[in-house]
């Protein structure tokens, strides 16, 4: 470390007792006599002196924030100035001004007396003063701007916080008689606790933490110190004082050297911010800066570089591994040395020798192995494995490690550069550069120099060779030379640079820096240049070791530039040498296949062995095994080598040259180049010719280009072949081309490509090619696969006979896609009745399971409706199926009714009307005479009836429902209802309300009824059947007749549409029945006999009688029924027609023309309207009949 003197000022007669810099370092600010005298801090000159103060001004402080200052003065005022130095402020405590401090967060002042301190800041207007028991010395604020320390007269340091409270109080052991002069905290970022410096006049300087506690043991110094201050960073503390110097220290406290020499004590120094200045102010008025320098103390040998860090530490560094270790020394390193695995480290009274622990290239660790405890002067050190060697200006002194001195030797001029360049231990070589040009070689056990060169300008840098033949000199002109070390000749020289190194691994590179370029020479080849900050200190394989600055690398330099140089000359063993250095894989490619084209084998092996080039290693195998065998043919060889690099034509003319025109052919035509081949073979021979053609055929049949191959079938006609490999690479639109070229005679051509077309989901041009060679079927079938079930019914319509084909894969489409119901459907227009009937029965069985008792209803209609088709059809079955057909459409009823009582006491609201509802009871438990189909519930219709029955006032009805639910198993739900309407229906009169009862009046004998009839639906007199309407179960005014054996339904139908007879007396006549007594149908009371309704006689039947006589009428009576009155219901064959006649015209009645169900006509309408179609057949209503 040097100090130089940057500028010098002395104010006459005045002591300098406090400086400050502005933070950006521009300016400083003196407190000196009465004024604040502000310099520009670069050279010195005073910018402006501010007056103000009455008495000496003590001390000054600058804002971090560069925006204001302040100075206190033995006045008792503090004056607070702005960066463009106007003063702003003045305040005043009661004992003179100490020393001020800005806090460096809130930018707070504390300014300190001899009785108290006080706390400013820019927002309050007030001064907060605080007592002390002391007078206060210095102050300063930790970084965060915490915490106050004051360091007093009585030897106490006081830590307050921002609100003055006193947190820590620090006595130092020497008590009042040494003062706290000084105090610094560390500025650095870096530490983690806050770290105080406290400088007292017992001559010590300690170090604590926040907390109080101190660290380390207190440093004794050997003068007073007035002032203490630290680096920006915290790295060095400057202190000066009585001894009339400033020195620099370590922020541990050790010593590292003087600053600057002066003539009085030295009151305060101050460190410009960021920089390596230092600024002193003295006891007699002098202002001196100065710059200090940091020389870089360090050794490299090989990949470990070794330097000093802060000034008492050595950090090692391996450059290729990158890690490093810190030797902590405590005292200030003066030179480095290192050399294999010795370290010399000099300090200032003695010489430590360090080697590693083990010989391990990567290891790290290292002890000491001896101390030589005498203080040397010396210019340069280095170590060997047994000797360190002091350089000192013409003089080598060679000294053993337990410091006897074995040699010396002295040199006719200065040494400027020395390197140690191996050998055996205990006797290695030195290269020893000098002033006057010399060039010696040293031995350690040699007392004789040897000269090797003698040059006319003073050596600044030397390198040897790897193998001790040449030797590399940078003069002081910056230029290098090389010489031949036997023959004394230069070999060659090259300007601008500043150090070289010969590679370690390779004899002939070397590289040099300067001028901000890296150069690599290799041989006696142009230079390679590339950029690079700093100057290179080693060259290692691919590696150049770079100082920039402090800082070493490693940096990775790829050794192609050589290598191509040598390749150029065909140099391809060098070349070799220089890729093993590092080069990248396309390097090693180039080298590999420009040794193979200049038939050096060898090389071109290791070469693409590197890259694990396969394929070229086994060619070189096959050249080497007929070299073996006695071939020679250079040419020959090269041909192959031309052939395997893809250069077929060169390979082609050596082939030709060496009579091998065979391998050509053979090359030409294993490469499919047919039309090289046939330019190689000429016209003239008509064998080879067509040996080309069938190789070509036979090339295009296992060819990996399909396409091409399929376009030479087709050009040859052999359409099957081109198809297949079309095919297989599904190019449809080739193939759909062929197709549509082919005539439509060549079927299998054909039916391949639809057939591939199919494979290929390609529907609709296998459908065009179906078309074009007319196979019907296989165009049904193909619609089917495919699901195209739109095209395959179109195609069904006009062909008939592939009806099956279509209808019965769609039904099992449709049955796997869960539609059943459309699957029923085409099951049905297939014919298959029977699966027809087991998809629906399924459904049904489905519908009951999950309690869709209105689908239910539907599913066994149309499974009766089924039946019925194959009654029909079959005649076997008939009998059967007729029964079936009677028990499923009885089913379907029973369910279509069940869903509304179902959905009554499962669902909170019913849509059903109470009456509708008892209706639908009563006709339920009437059919439910014998067996009780799966899924409907007695109880839950028991349950219906007797609530209905209830609100309608057919208390003797629910009291019946609720006795018979008292012998079933009542669900939980309806348990205490049912039992609270068993004793409540009590209080109720016994007998139903008449109207109810008169609802239940037989058409036929003008019977009444009883609510619920044992017999099932049909009157208890007359046995007649009820007809109900199908939505509200209202017994409708229908009865049914039958024809006499002779006549036919068609000479019925046209009897009755014969004419219409009378209305006008006939409705006036039935008029009189309906309002007359209902008992009175008789046909012998009072009525005339030809004005007789002729079916009213036909009614009567033989009262007392057990068995039902149904009304049988002749054509006479059909010849006077009107059309209006009758109803038909006109069921397919082999089933017979029913016959109803209305008996009150004008009850409007409608009959669905599919299911035959009868309505009250407005329900009817209502219900079509609601829902679309039949509510019980669910025909749509726009379907024609």
């Amino acid at each position: 470390m040097r100090a130089v003197l940057a500028w010098k000022e002395t104010i006459r007669e005045q002591c300098v007792y406090d400086l400050a810099f502005k933070p950006d370092g521009s300016q400083l600010i003196i407190a000196a006599g009465l004024r604040v005298l502000v310099y520009d801090a670069t050279d010195g000159s005073i910018i402006q002196p501010l007056k103000g103060h009455k008495d000496i001004v003590y001390c000054v402080a600058y804002a971090k924030d560069g925006k204001r200052f302040a100075s206190g003065s033995a006045d008792k005022s503090i004056i607070i100035w702005t960066s463009k130095l106007e003063g702003i402020l003045k305040y005043t405590h009661n004992d003179s001004i100490q020393c001020v401090a800005y806090n460096p967060v809130t930018h707070q002042l504390a300014s300190c007396s001899s009785g108290d301190f006080g706390l400013w800041s820019p927002e309050q207007k007030s001064v907060n003063k605080h007592k002390v028991s002391s007078k206060i010395t210095c102050c300063g604020w930790t970084n965060d701007g915490q915490y106050l320390a004051l360091g007093m007269m009585n030897g106490v340091v006081s830590i307050r916080n921002k609100n003055g409270e006193e947190k820590v109080k620090i006595e130092r052991p020497g008590g009042s008689s040494s003062p706290i002069w000084s105090i610094a905290w560390n500025p650095s970022k870096d530490e983690h606790n806050d770290i105080l410096a406290v400088a007292d006049w017992g001559q010590k300087l300690s170090f604590y933490q926040l907390s109080g506690k101190q660290i380390g043991k207190d440093r004794t110094l050997t003068y007073d110190p007035c002032c203490v201050g630290y680096f920006s960073k915290g790295e060095y503390i400057v202190m000066g004082g009585s001894d009339k110097q400033a020195s620099l220290y370590t922020k541990d406290g050790v010593r590292l050297g003087t600053i600057g020499e002066q003539n009085s004590w030295v009151w305060t120094c101050r460190v410009k911010p960021d920089s390596n200045f230092v600024v002193l102010g003295c006891q007699d008025g002098t202002i001196a800066c100065y710059q200090l320098i940091f020389s870089t103390v360090h050794g490299l040998y090989k990949d470990r570089y070794a330097y000093r860090d802060s000034m008492t530490d050595v950090i090692v560094q391996h450059l290729i591994t990158e890690q490093k270790v810190r030797i902590k020394c405590r005292e200030l390193v003066k030179k480095i040395a290192i050399y294999r695995n010795r370290l010399a480290i000099q300090l200032p009274e003695k010489i430590l020798i360090y080697e590693l622990y083990s010989d391990d290239s990567s290891d790290m660790h290292y002890r000491v192995k001896e101390k030589i405890c005498r203080k040397f002067e010396c210019n340069l050190l280095v170590v060997c494995s047994q000797h360190i060697i002091l350089c000192q200006e013409k003089r080598l002194q060679c000294l053993s490690f337990n410091s006897v001195r074995e040699k010396e030797w002295v040199m006719e001029s200065l040494i400027r550069y020395i390197k140690v360049i191996g050998g055996p231990p205990g006797r290695e070589g030195l290269l020893v550069g000098l002033k006057n040009g010399a060039i010696l070689k040293i031995f350690v056990d040699n007392p004789f120099p040897i000269t090797l060169l003698k040059l006319t300008t003073s050596v600044r840098c030397l390198d040897m060779s790897a193998s001790r033949n040449k030797l590399a000199v940078v003069d002081e002109h910056n230029t290098l030379l090389v010489y031949d070390i036997k023959s004394k000749e230069l070999l060659f020289q090259e300007p601008n640079a500043n150090s070289v190194a010969w590679n370690t691994q390779c004899e002939d590179m070397l590289c040099f820096s300067g001028n901000g370029y890296l150069n690599i020479k290799a041989s006696n080849f142009p230079v390679h240049q590339q950029k690079m900050q700093g100057f290179m200190v080693g060259y290692n394989g691919s590696k150049i070791f770079c100082l920039h600055v402090y800082s070493m690398s490693a940096v990775e330099v790829p050794q192609s530039a050589p290598m191509y140089q040598y390749l150029e000359r065909k140099m391809f063993k060098e070349a070799y040498q220089i890729a093993c250095l590092g080069v990248t894989d396309s390097d090693w490619r180039d080298l590999a296949t420009e040794a193979l084209e200049g038939l050096d084998f060898e090389t071109a092996k290791k070469a693409f062995i590197r890259i694990r080039d396969l394929r070229y290693l086994e060619l070189i195998n096959s050249i080497e095994e007929r070299k073996k065998r006695g071939e020679n043919d250079n040419d020959l060889f090269l041909a192959d080598v031309y052939a395997y690099q893809g250069k077929f034509h060169e390979a082609a003319r050596l082939y030709k040259r060496t009579g091998h025109e065979s391998r050509a052919l053979s090359m030409y035509t294993d490469l499919r180049m047919f039309d090289y081949a046939k330019e190689f073979v000429g016209v003239t021979d008509p064998k080879s010719s067509r040996m080309l053609m069938t190789k070509q055929a036979d090339w295009a049949k296992s060819s990996k280009e399909p396409r091409a191959a399929a376009e030479m079938y087709l050009s040859a006609g052999e359409h099957l072949k081109a198809i297949d490999i079309i095919g297989e690479h599904g190019w449809a639109d080739m193939l759909i081309d062929i197709a549509r070229k082919l005539d439509k005679a060549e079927r299998e051509p054909l039916a391949k490509c639809a057939l591939h077309f199919k494979r290929l989901k390609h529907h609709g041009y296998a459908s065009e090619t179906y078309s074009k060679m007319g196979d019907l079927k296989a165009l049904v079938h193909l619609h089917v696969e495919t699901r195209h079930w739109e095209e395959a019914f179109s195609l069904v319509e006009k062909h008939p006979q592939f009806k099956n084909d279509v209808f019965v894969p769609y039904a099992q489409w449709l049955a796997e896609n869960d539609r059943f119901e459309e699957a029923q459907k085409a099951f049905h227009k297939a014919g298959l009745q029977n699966e027809a009937v087991k998809v629906l029965e399924q459904l049904t069985q489905n519908a009951v399971v999950e309690n869709r008792f209105n689908d239910a209803g539907y599913y066994y209609w149309m499974l009766s409706m089924q039946c019925l088709d194959i009654a029909k059809e079959s005649e076997e079955q008939r009998g059967e199926m007729l029964k079936k057909f009677e028990r499923f459409q009885h089913l379907a009823e029973l369910y279509h009714v069940y869903r509304s009582i179902q959905r009554y006491t499962d669902e909170p609201f019913s849509s059903h009307m109470p009456d509708t509802l008892f209706n639908i009871c009563r006709f339920l438990l009437n059919n439910l005479t014998k067996d009780i189909p799966p899924g409907i519930s007695k109880v839950n219709t028991l349950y219906a009836l007797a609530k209905q029955s209830r609100q309608l006032g057919a208390y003797k009805l629910a009291r019946y429902a609720y006795e018979k639910l008292q012998e079933l198993h009542i669900p939980s739900r309806f348990q205490e209802s049912t039992e609270l309407g068993s004793l409540t229906i009590r209080s109720k009169p016994f007998h139903d309300k008449e109207d109810l009862i008169e609802g239940m009046m037989c058409y036929r004998c003008s019977t009444n009824n009883p609510l619920l009839n044992n017999h099932g639906s049909v009157c208890i007199n007359c046995r007649q059947p009820f007809i109900y309407c199908a939505s509200s179960y209202d017994v409708l005014p229908l009865v049914q007749f039958y024809l006499e054996e002779d006549i036919s339904d068609e000479d019925a139908l046209s009897l009755i549409d014969l004419e219409v007879p009378h209305t006008d007396q006939r409705a006036a006549r039935w008029q009189d029945i309906d309002n007359g007594d209902l008992q009175s149908l008789r046909m012998d009371e009072g009525l005339d006999d030809e004005e007789e309704d002729p079916f009213t006689a036909k009614m009567s039947f033989e009262q007392g009688g057990s068995n039902f006589v149904p009304v049988k009428v002749s054509r006479s009576v059909l010849r006077a029924m009107s059309r209006r009155d009758v109803l038909i219901k006109r069921w397919p064959r082999p089933l017979k027609w029913e016959y109803f006649r209305s008996l009150l015209p004008e009850v409007s009645i409608t009959m669905c023309p599919t299911c035959f169900k009868m309505f009250h006509s407005e329900d009817y309408e209502l219900l079509v309207l609601q829902h679309n179609c039949c509510p019980y057949c669910r025909r749509p209503i726009d379907e024609p009949n």
